[in-house]
């Protein structure tokens, strides 16, 4: 049976037709050469019929190939099959507005110019720039972006809870402090004596193997403090969930006052932040009554939980308002901040325009405290967690 091309190189006709291709507008590179050498040496066509399918399958990778390959091998092989129907060949009336034919001859395609066809833009030069679709949209806020703007007793329950979500992912990390023991680590600075000494028993006391130690990072401490009196009423819910995010991500312990003092660390532990909410408020019971700021503080340093202040971060959420005296405030914040590492405090109305802590129980507690940050909103709570994270 004859053969067509016989005698002719075949990676020389490869590389030669794959170029005529590249020139026309097909992409094809070497994978697609070597593939057709392969396949003309696996398969030797007999007819210019075989050889059509056999170059088309090793070289055209995608549909829109086809139409630029048929033209190309029907340019090379004059007496090549039928080219099938592409979008150049459909007839005027049944022409879209999207594509649009390139007009092509003989020698234009046997050069490798010109493309099947164009793909004209959707937006018209002439049509108003504000109605162009290509005019770029107003970006504005999403709605839990807007929310996290508003006063929290503007927010209903739903929105306090889609919005502590959004809390809860912002504290992904927790700061780490040094402590005073080492563990050991090849790339430690310090050497580790006991474990140096103890391998050099088994080397004539030669310390041929050195023990490297490094010091032991914990996560910081936290203690959390939330004012859940009648003044504090509209902000409570919110702080809560608030504390919950650093229960679960730094391991705090979080207590609630008004009259008394009320640990809530085990019931915001629960995974569910709706049942740990609801199992909060059952803890607390004095909620929205008054204030003893300085007694609650007195009794957790004097409690078995004092030592948890020890180097911990103390972030205390009220307004200030205190039935206390002012010396008993100065006298417990004086204690507390020998203890504690940071005392940061959080004031619904700090943010407001012109404002100064007149408040006596305010006044006396914030030259102990580090830091004074607003939380009127959502969008506060969120700056005050990435500013207590670093």
């Amino acid at each position: 049976m004859p053969v067509l091309l016989r005698g002719v190189d075949r990676a020389a006709f490869a590389v030669a037709f794959v170029e005529r291709l590249r020139g026309a507008g097909m992409a094809a590179g070497l994978t697609e050469t070597g593939d057709l050498v392969h396949a003309l040496e696996a398969s030797p066509p007999v007819s210019v019929n075989a050889l059509y399918w056999t170059v088309r399958v090793a070289l055209v990778r995608r549909q829109p190939d086809l139409a630029v390959f048929d033209r190309v091998f029907h340019s090379v092989f004059g007496d090549a099959p039928p080219l099938p129907l592409t979008r150049a060949s459909v007839p005027p009336s049944k022409r879209d507005d999207v594509h649009l034919a390139v007009p092509h001859g003989g020698d234009d395609a046997a050069a490798g110019g010109g493309l099947p066809w164009a793909t004209l833009p959707p937006a018209v030069a002439a049509a108003d720039p504000a109605e162009s679709p290509l005019h770029t949209p107003e970006r504005r806020p999403s709605e839990l972006a807007a929310l996290a703007e508003r006063p929290f007793e503007e927010l209903d329950p739903q929105q306090l809870d889609d919005l502590a979500d959004v809390l809860r992912a912002t504290l992904t990390r927790w700061p780490a402090r040094r402590t005073r023991r080492h563990a050991v680590d090849p790339s430690g600075r310090r050497i580790a004596l006991r474990a140096t000494i103890a391998l050099a028993r088994r080397t004539a006391w030669e310390p041929v193997t050195v023990v490297r130690e490094r010091p032991v990072r914990r996560p910081r401490r936290a203690v959390l403090l939330c004012d859940v009196s009648e003044s504090m009423s509209a902000q409570a819910a919110a702080y809560l969930h608030m504390m919950r995010a650093f229960t679960v991500v730094a391991e705090a312990e979080v207590f609630a006052f008004a009259t008394s003092l009320t640990r809530l660390t085990p019931a915001l532990r629960h995974s569910s932040a709706r049942e740990a909410m609801a199992r909060a408020t059952a803890s607390v019971g004095d909620r929205f009554g008054g204030t003893r700021i300085a007694t609650n503080l007195a009794a957790l340093l004097d409690s078995h939980h004092g030592n948890t202040l020890r180097g911990a971060l103390v972030l205390i959420a009220s307004d200030g308002w205190d039935s206390d005296p002012p010396e008993k405030m100065t006298a417990a914040m004086s204690r507390l901040r020998r203890r504690a590492h940071q005392i940061v405090w959080l004031n619904p109305r700090a943010g407001a325009p012109g404002f100064a802590p007149r408040v006596a129980g305010m006044a006396a507690a914030l030259p102990h405290c580090d830091h004074l940050l607003p939380a009127a909103t959502f969008a506060d709570l969120i700056a005050a967690m990435r500013h207590l994270s670093v």
